[in-house]
């Protein structure tokens, strides 16, 4: 049963995105993200460890670094008579966007967000996740700065590649895969917009699927996997799909939105930023199907006898939406 207090911070958590996205102001915008900011901070905190109270305060302290700077270069834009980012001279562009950055916890502001996830539940870690990157990712539409934004795209979707291949940790994989798919979100909102919403909304739906299947199982670490898949062919089917989704291959759903950022990006002639993330998405996809090779061949002491599964009906509803989501778009595309 949810506490009240959670209830509370939660729709004020909520309230605080809602302040950023409708905001037409700077200063708007940065109180937003405080609320927001100080509304997590509460649903993170867990009295039965003390690794989520530590994890939450080295969030605090990263994300207040980041509003300082945010607020900073508000300020100097508003002394300068320079409250739009066109007329702002690019130092101070640079500044907001490292500020949005280091928020969503992209390379080269990275450094925070696999040591933050790791010492959370998976409930903290989905907001981190997923909830938590909408409202600066939505002001970073705002300040497109193309050459600055390629280098983190390809500095990002390099990193978390290589430095996601020898983790252990189930919650640091899913960070290092957060940084890999914001990489292409990025990519996606330097002349299309639109798409990166879609991105998201998919990117959602999938890590809803993991996170919960790995929240049923209550595993955190690689070597747990090799044991909790045993009674469950199902669960072993849908988790196996579930990450090759993830990694955006077809026909899955999350090939779906890397399709479509692929091909505009050939259209504006981005060819190099486009060969790097589709080479770079196979060191994620090293891991995902070690994660997955692993599950299959290990499992040696697997049931044979028929045993009644159960399985939420809401988790199967899920994953269907999520594994053949990319034959209902693509139908209802060719219709419309």
């Amino acid at each position: 049963m949810l506490n009240i207090h959670k209830i509370m911070f939660f729709n004020t958590m909520i309230f605080g995105t809602l302040i950023v996205i409708s905001a037409y102001s700077w200063f708007s915008m940065w109180i937003g993200l405080e609320i927001n900011l100080l509304s997590i901070i509460p649903l993170l905190k867990s009295p039965k460890s003390l690794y989520p109270s530590e994890a939450s305060m080295k969030y605090f302290i990263t994300q207040s670094l980041a509003s300082t700077i945010l607020l900073l270069a508000v300020l100097l834009m508003s002394n300068l008579n320079e409250f739009m980012p066109q007329n702002s001279s690019l130092f101070l562009i640079i500044l907001i966007n490292s500020a949005l950055l280091m928020k969503i916890g992209m390379a080269p502001f990275h450094w925070w967000f696999p040591e933050v996830i790791e010492g959370l539940s998976w409930n903290s870690s989905f907001l981190l996740l997923t909830w938590q990157k909408l409202g600066p990712m939505i002001i970073l539409t705002y300040n497109l700065t193309i050459n600055f934004f390629i280098f983190v795209i390809i500095f990002s979707s390099l990193v978390s590649g290589i430095w996601g291949v020898n983790q252990i940790s189930l919650r640091k994989i899913l960070a290092y895969s957060s940084i890999n798919h914001m990489a292409w979100m990025l990519a996606s909102i330097l002349y299309f917009k639109t798409i990166w919403l879609t991105y998201f909304i998919i990117y959602t739906l999938i890590s809803v699927n993991i996170i919960v299947m790995f929240k049923y199982l209550n595993i955190f670490w690689l070597k747990q996997l090799f044991s909790s898949m045993n009674q469950s062919k199902m669960k072993k089917l849908f988790f196996i799909l579930n990450f090759l989704s993830l990694a955006g291959l077809p026909p899955f759903l999350g090939f779906m939105p890397k399709w479509l950022i692929t091909n505009n990006l050939i259209e504006n002639n981005f060819y190099t930023v486009s060969i790097i993330l589709i080479a770079s998405t196979l060191l994620p996809l090293f891991f995902y199907m070690r994660m997955t090779f692993s599950t299959l061949t290990f499992s040696t002491n697997e049931v044979l006898l028929k045993t009644e599964e159960k399985f939420n009906f809401k988790i199967i509803l899920l994953n269907f939406f999520s594994l053949s989501g990319l034959l209902t778009c693509t139908n209802i595309y060719n219709l419309f």
